[in-house]
């Protein structure tokens, strides 16, 4: 899939494509009933599939740190959208100056001049241009104006009621994993690249891959039992989300203890899916107590996963 940084970048044969424009953030199955579409449409009109999305995310923007957590970082979203048959990722810069555009501009200047879009899906909330003034009404009329039809993909509903980004978040808060991985198609998981950390896991017979977040906002906190998943192959494991309280963490960071394994995983790019909550984060009054706990932790993971009583390995 090509990923095209930038308005500036939209070349010539760019020009002629099916489109569809949100956040995507999850890639969650509202969003996987849109991307069929377009794709099936793509494949009728003989054109690429692309899709639009902004960074930072609009709200992001408006409300700076009061902005809801990601699901998913833009890598995660990438990777999502090219395993569903997208050719083509554009991602705007959302500033102040694209978001101060009237719609028409939008519609004319990028949708019509630069995109050459010949189909559109859209959802039925989508608004867009200054003070959200556009909508799915305006697109249509501009689609008749200038030769593009545009279609509103139903809601995907589950148990009668809407799935989006901001239900999974609320699952994912109340420990309803499960809620989250039935929305989401998959288990929620969180990507990202270990990196050395202090290494005070490995003093307690504890050894921890920390994955870096690199996110302002994280969805979910505490400890999990989990599968990380590295070049096709999973380990399961048992982690803690959070800024490690008892020794005085001041960033949110990933730490993943996986059991029966040996290996060097310092610098590899990683996904940890969460499978179960085991308990939410705390402070203890010594690193002794930690240390019972996360041996408790790690036996009922352990429990969870079917697997047999062992000594932890080297990481």
């Amino acid at each position: 899939m090509e990923l095209i940084r930038g308005i500036h970048n939209i070349k010539p044969w760019h020009r002629g494509c099916v489109l569809t424009i949100g956040n995507f953030d999850g890639v969650h199955l509202g969003h996987q009933a849109v991307l069929r579409r377009l794709t099936e449409q793509a494949r009728r009109l003989k054109v690429p599939a692309c899709v639009m999305v902004f960074e930072p995310q609009p709200q992001e923007l408006f409300t700076g740190g009061e902005a809801p957590p990601r699901l998913t970082r833009l890598r995660e979203k990438y990777q999502q959208l090219a395993s569903l048959g997208i050719d083509r990722l554009l991602c705007v810069r959302f500033n102040a100056g694209f978001a101060a555009q009237s719609p028409d501009e939008f519609i004319r200047g990028l949708l019509v001049d630069k995109l050459g879009v010949r189909f559109l899906v859209v959802g039925d909330d989508f608004r867009f241009g200054q003070n959200r003034g556009g909508d799915f009404e305006l697109l249509t009329r501009a689609g008749q104006a200038f030769d593009f039809e545009v279609v509103s993909t139903q809601s995907w509903r589950m148990n009668s009621q809407r799935v989006s980004s901001t239900l999974i978040r609320e699952a994912l808060a109340t420990d309803r994993l499960d809620d989250a991985a039935t929305m989401l198609g998959r288990p929620f998981g969180l990507c990202g690249r270990v990196e050395h950390g202090a290494k005070l896991g490995r003093t307690i017979g504890f050894p921890t891959a920390n994955v870096a977040l690199k996110r302002q906002v994280i969805p979910v906190s505490g400890v999990y039992v989990v599968e990380l998943w590295l070049n096709g192959h999973r380990y399961p494991g048992v982690a803690n989300i959070g800024d490690k309280p008892t020794v005085s963490g001041t960033r949110a960071l990933l730490e993943v203890h996986l059991f029966d394994f040996s290996g060097d995983l310092y610098g590899k790019q990683v996904e940890v899916e969460l499978r179960h909550k085991l308990r939410n984060e705390q402070k203890f009054a010594s690193f002794a107590l930690l240390k019972e706990q996360i041996q408790r932790d790690a036996a009922q993971a352990r429990q969870w996963f079917g697997l047999a009583a062992s000594e932890p390995n080297g990481m």
